[in-house]
């Protein structure tokens, strides 16, 4: 069969250029056309439109992924809603757009009273929750084995900073949950003489400090504005504010990409 099928196609070429030959021929000799005429000329150029072939940027996949996103994240009902400051909300609050920090600044009694507010951290049940929490047990001092465990709970970190016209200040590193303030960490700093912080003792861990000066810390700071009652707010604050930025970031994305 195969060589059947050779012979064939070794005729129809044969035959083809025959055929060929004699019409070229037949064109020469009568005189009403030459060979010339039926070969093909690429001397005339087409002109290329955008309408001929529009070829697809490489990045238009994402550019439609982070539109998607977009829609998604402006249909949430989070994202533009603004929540009432309480009634005796003593602070006064800053929050820049694009920033990850919302300042609350006050005066009290002489003192300056400056709490940076950090991002909410939503319990998901990943393995950075658990440590969270872990670290957290560690701190309270009714920690007991035998009572039941405590459900995990979002919370909002703070940065709490208490300073005088002159001489050192306060830091405090704190973590806000719904019913409670807990103090992680407590630091002294010079804020008039930076060299001063490179080599002061800042004091042992706050863990390790007798109960009653821990409560006292906690009461210290609780006089001065730092109270759970304040909490919810803020923990509604920075889940919308979380959204605005998200939104803010993916439109930030687009203009990037699509310039």
């Amino acid at each position: 069969m195969a060589t059947l099928v050779r012979r064939a196609a070794t005729r129809f070429v044969a035959n083809y250029c025959k055929n060929r030959s004699s019409v070229y021929s037949f064109l020469d000799q009568s005189g009403h056309g030459s060979r010339k005429y039926l070969t093909p000329s690429f001397s005339r150029k087409i002109p290329f439109t955008t309408s001929t072939r529009k070829r697809a940027s490489p990045t238009d996949p994402l550019l439609r992924i982070i539109e998607t996103e977009i829609g998604y994240a402006e249909n949430a009902d989070d994202y533009d809603r603004v929540e009432e400051v309480p009634s005796g909300f003593p602070f006064k609050m800053e929050d820049k757009p694009g920033g990850k920090i919302v300042t609350l600044t006050r005066e009290y009694e002489g003192e300056s009273v400056k709490v940076e507010v950090h991002m909410t951290n939503l319990v998901t049940g990943d393995k950075e929750d658990d440590e969270d929490d872990d670290e957290e047990a560690e701190n309270e001092e009714d920690e007991d084995e035998d009572k039941p465990e405590k459900p995990k709970q979002s919370n909002v970190p703070l940065l709490v900073t208490l300073s005088k016209k002159t001489g050192p200040s306060l830091e405090f590193r704190c973590t806000a949950f719904p019913d409670r303030i807990a103090i992680k960490d407590m630091w002294v700093t010079f804020p008039d003489d930076p060299s001063k912080d490179e080599i002061a003792y800042e004091g042992p861990s706050f863990r390790v400090l007798d109960e009653k000066l821990r409560k006292a810390f906690h009461r210290y700071i609780e006089i001065r504005g730092i109270k759970p009652s304040m909490i919810n707010f803020l923990h509604e604050y920075m889940i919308n504010k979380d959204s605005r930025e998200h939104l803010l970031w993916l439109k930030t994305l687009k203009n990037f990409v699509k310039s």
